[in-house]
């Protein structure tokens, strides 16, 4: 990685700390600096203390340097207190779930093409990976907290040790060593912490892929609804003897990893403690000559000694600085990733006629990275009222039509009109609320019963109650303990209520409901509904979907019935249009073959 790039990302990560929190950034900063500067105080004053007990100063002022001594120290852990305090309550916690609500808010901002992206997919899965090994986010924060400490303490340790050099009874080249063998200590220290980070990061890189196999174990493990299963077939044995084993290898690994280390570091321990035992000797040899006061062995020593540390912290964090600045890289990747999507400007046309035309003209689509099309060259024309089936085997393209139709995707050629305009040209959102959609893999989630039907955290009691009951969900909702207070599963509330595959289906039917959009659109309403449930919801289907335009995706044909027009989809083509009766009637048509080959399963 370039310079250039270096100094990019380390500017993009202070301003990253500042969007977390700014109070929180800044009291990282100001506790950095005064626990830096805590030590030095005893250090300049005690020397003097020394030399005027040496001298036979005046009582006033051995008490004086007593005071500052004390005084400063107090003053500044006073303020350093005071600071840390701040820092407790606004919380490193909480800086870790603003990061997470950035990561989540970038979630739903991106294209939904995106979302469904493979490697974007990938991509996000790595960063958490890494991010749980310290890289991004805590190193972030330590390295920031702790360079700022040790460049400080550089600073004032060597303000306060050029004076060493300056002094005419030390010998030039008894000078040229000390330095010399500083700067030996520093280039060792350099090579050392480069050896040890380029073992932890061989260590980190090797874990990625147990990190993730670990993850996918413990969110299964942790998972009720893996419980049975588990038990059942008998797997606890297995899954533990096997995790069992990974663990092993992972901890010996670590292990032969720190023991390297831990030799390495000896290295470094014996030339500190050399050049500790060097200068020590100079001073005192410059000290029994005369040339220099008692006080300055205290003064020198502790301020070189400190340098020295600070500067293989420096170093140090230096390194694991730009170390993490790769992965910070891939980290801001993922929020640079662009939303391509045209918002567009026009505004939704609010008619009370409810009179909606939608047309596909030519249009064709094929996903990114994908060489052959979903969909190809279809031309439909419907509007808001009309009742649509939508059928064909999987992968015919039925759930791609409705994607480009709620804007999910944008077609790869021709062009999707509403009311005579391009899609694209109106406003995103606004566009997007003229649809109320039930996917197959709809999600509900561990809140209470309204707010998953309302989809927010405020809702109108009568009205989700009312979409309920339409959504055939009105004896189950009777029964519910707490009523539309309910909350669905377990994962929060120990009190909630577990739900089956079809009782959620009619919970995101009633959802759509309650959104009251002009255009009802659901992709295997009734797939998870047992045959009299089914009945239910179609035959009053009509009540249900009111005035609204109604989509169907269906793969039992008998649903078709109750549709204005059937879209038959082959192979990412519309093949057929027409009512039940006709379509039947054509004895050579895809529709009459999909009818008699799931009619054989109930007549046989």
């Amino acid at each position: 990685m370039k310079l250039s790039e270096h100094i990019q990302i380390a500017r993009k990560s202070f301003l990253h700390l500042l969007s977390l929190s700014r109070e929180y950034t800044i009291c990282l900063i100001l506790h950095a600096v005064l626990t830096a500067a805590v030590p030095y105080a005893p250090i300049v004053f005690s020397a003097r203390l020394v030399d005027a007990l040496f001298e036979g100063a005046p009582l006033e002022v051995l008490i004086l340097y007593v005071s500052l001594t004390v005084g400063i120290v107090f003053l500044l852990k006073l303020l350093d207190t005071y600071i840390s305090a701040r820092k407790t309550i606004i919380s490193a916690d909480a800086m870790y779930r603003n990061q997470e609500w950035k990561y989540s808010e970038k979630a739903m901002q991106m294209a939904y093409e995106s979302i469904e992206d493979r490697d974007v997919a990938l991509l996000r899965e790595r960063i958490r990976i890494e991010s749980q090994t310290g890289y991004n986010l805590f190193y972030l924060f330590h390295c920031t907290d702790s360079l700022i400490h040790n460049i400080t303490q550089v600073i004032l340790s060597v303000s306060l040790t050029m004076s060493f050099f300056l002094l005419e009874a030390i010998h030039p080249y008894t000078k040229f060593g000390v330095a010399g063998g500083m700067l030996l200590v520093v280039l060792c220290r350099i090579g050392i912490v480069k050896k040890t980070e380029g073992l932890n990061n061989a260590f980190f890189e090797g874990c990625v892929d147990l990190n993730v196999i670990s993850n996918k174990y413990y969110d299964y493990v942790g998972d009720y609804g893996s419980g049975k299963d588990i038990r059942i077939y008998n797997m606890a044995d297995g899954l533990v003897s096997y995790m069992g084993d990974v663990f092993s290898g992972l901890c010996q690994r670590e292990k032969e990893k720190d023991i390297k280390i831990a030799w390495i570091g000896l290295v470094d321990v014996a030339m500190n403690y050399l050049l500790r035992f060097g200068i020590y000797m100079v001073l005192l040899a410059a000290v029994l000559a005369g040339n220099i006061s008692v006080g300055a062995i205290a003064r020198y020593v502790s301020c070189v000694m400190l340098l020295l540390s600070a500067v293989s912290k420096v170093v140090s964090d230096g390194q694991t600085a730009l170390l993490n600045h790769k992965y910070l890289k891939r980290y801001f990747s993922y929020f640079e990733i662009p939303n391509h999507m045209y918002q567009g400007s026009l505004t939704v046309e609010k008619r009370d006629d409810n009179d909606y035309n939608v047309e596909f003209r030519n249009v064709s689509f094929r996903y990114p990275h994908m060489e052959n099309y979903a969909l190809r060259n279809v031309n439909l024309k419907f509007k808001v009222g009309e009742k649509l089936a939508l059928v064909g085997i999987n992968g015919s393209g039925k759930t791609t039509f409705i994607k480009l139709m709620c804007r999910l995707y944008d077609p790869t050629e021709g062009v999707i009109l509403l009311n005579g305009v391009d899609i694209r040209k109106y406003d995103y959102d606004e566009y997007m609320s003229v649809f109320s959609v039930v996917f197959q893999d709809f999600g509900l989630f561990s809140f209470g019963l309204g707010q998953n039907v309302a989809a927010d955290f405020v809702y109108d009691g009568q009205r989700v109650r009312r979409c309920l009951e339409q959504a055939g969900f009105g004896d189950r909702l009777n029964a519910m303990p707490e009523g539309l207070e309910t909350c669905l599963y377990r994962n929060f509330d120990k009190k909630g209520v577990e739900i089956s595959g079809g009782e959620a289906q009619k919970i995101a039917l009633a959802r759509a409901l309650y959104k009251d959009a002009p255009f009802l659109i659901l992709d295997e309403p009734t797939a998870a509904l047992d045959p009299v449930a089914e009945y239910e919801i179609y035959s009053k289907f009509n009540v249900i979907a009111g005035d609204k335009t109604a989509i169907f995706i269906s793969h039992r044909l008998a649903s078709c019935r109750f549709c204005d027009k059937i879209v038959v989809f082959d192979g990412g083509r519309i093949v057929q249009t027409g009512g039940h009766d006709e379509l039947l009637s054509q004895k050579d048509g895809k529709y009459h073959e999909l009818w008699y080959a799931q009619a054989r399963h109930y007549t046989s």
